[in-house]
């Protein structure tokens, strides 16, 4: 799986590569369990404006009508809505446009592409790492006081740990910038989101809208918060960089219709998660840590290196842990699909684990 060539994020800290995702555990004939997307027909209301958008490539793209369906959605101005190519982006304007902070935090274990992000802008991060022992909970009085941007995830990625919302509206403090990244929010079926809180002084919520509806080829996410900071972060952000059909989808997925099915979701996917944990519960050294909220799970398994290698001699690519910084070769990130396809990893790793 190598990394080379143009766009190659790769970041090395300390050993660990933070700038590899799941994706590039994937490969030809393997069952996907490595990326948290979601895999399914895409409906009607969402593929046809996509479609139609199509006709209109020869104009630049109007970010209008899609800010103003997003800030609808979170009951917001529109000029407290920015558009980003991916929630990642977000990320990368965040750590542009703020170089003047002093003590930038991440909380970890978290997707490490914020962390990434603020090193390539020459920021010094210092990591708060949630202990194991608790499982992955976030304490507030783990953040130094003088930090003035602080990153943090609900749900967070790898753990699907859902913090409580109190827990991380008490990071919120004037002089500091807090940027929740609720990428999977709409799996955990938007409980304990802050996306409407205008109330946080220096509060950004981090959106995105490519896991849910399989949309990570369009590159299409949100950032919600005050609007003069916004306006900074838009200020570093290239003309037109979000594409006339990623616009399109956005819209689409700030309907009713879309929030409604969101909602239909996030049922069927806790029923499938319950299924995983439960198959999961039922092997020898296997330890799913706390309780998980989102589309996938974080395990610890005995000798996860070898394990995470025989699962691809099988046939299954699950997400190595040992890029995210707190966990080890030990752990495996696992997307959570329907029971048929569960049921069969499950025997697969069974296999793995009586080698």
């Amino acid at each position: 799986m190598p990394r080379a060539g143009i766009g190659d994020r790769s970041f090395i800290l300390d050993g660990m590569d933070l700038g590899f995702h799941g994706d590039l555990e994937v490969g030809s004939g393997l069952v996907d369990l490595a990326v948290n997307v979601r895999r399914a027909p895409m409906p009607p209301w969402l593929a046809e404006p996509i479609a139609a958008s199509l006709a209109d490539l020869a104009a630049y793209p109007d970010p209008a009508p899609a800010t103003a369906a997003v800030a609808a959605r979170h009951t917001r101005p529109v000029d407290e809505v920015l558009l980003t190519a991916g929630a990642a982006q977000g990320f990368v304007l965040l750590a542009q446009a703020l170089r003047g902070v002093r003590r930038p935090v991440v909380v970890h274990p978290q997707f490490t592409e914020p962390e990434a992000a603020l090193r390539h802008a020459g920021h010094e991060v210092t990591r708060v790492l949630l202990p194991e022992g608790s499982g992955f909970a976030l304490d507030p009085a783990l953040v130094p006081d003088d930090a003035d941007l602080v990153f943090v995830g609900n749900p967070t990625n790898p753990t699907s740990v859902l913090h409580p919302v109190q827990a991380v509206a008490a990071l919120a403090r004037p002089g500091r910038v807090l940027v929740v990244d609720e990428a999977f929010a709409d799996t955990s079926g938007e409980a304990e989101s802050l996306a409407g809180r205008r109330d946080l002084p220096g509060l950004v919520v981090v959106r995105s809208l490519t896991k849910t509806w399989g949309l990570a080829g369009l590159r299409i996410g949100y950032l919600l918060g005050p609007a003069d900071l916004l306006a900074r972060l838009a200020a570093v952000q290239p003309l037109w960089a979000v594409s006339t059909p990623a616009l399109a989808a956005a819209a689409a997925c700030a309907s009713p219709a879309a929030v409604a099915a969101e909602r239909e979701i996030a049922s069927t996917l806790a029923a499938d998660r319950d299924h995983l944990v439960a198959a999961l519960g039922g092997l020898p050294g296997v330890t799913v840590q706390g309780r998980p909220a989102s589309s996938f799970v974080l395990v610890h398994v005995p000798d996860g290196g070898r394990v995470r290698l025989a699962l691809r001699d099988l046939g299954y690519a699950v997400r190595r842990g040992d890029t995210f910084p707190g966990l080890g070769a030990d752990w495996l990130r696992i997307a959570v699909r329907d029971t048929a396809i569960t049921d069969g990893f499950v025997s697969a790793l069974r296999k793995t684990l009586e080698a």
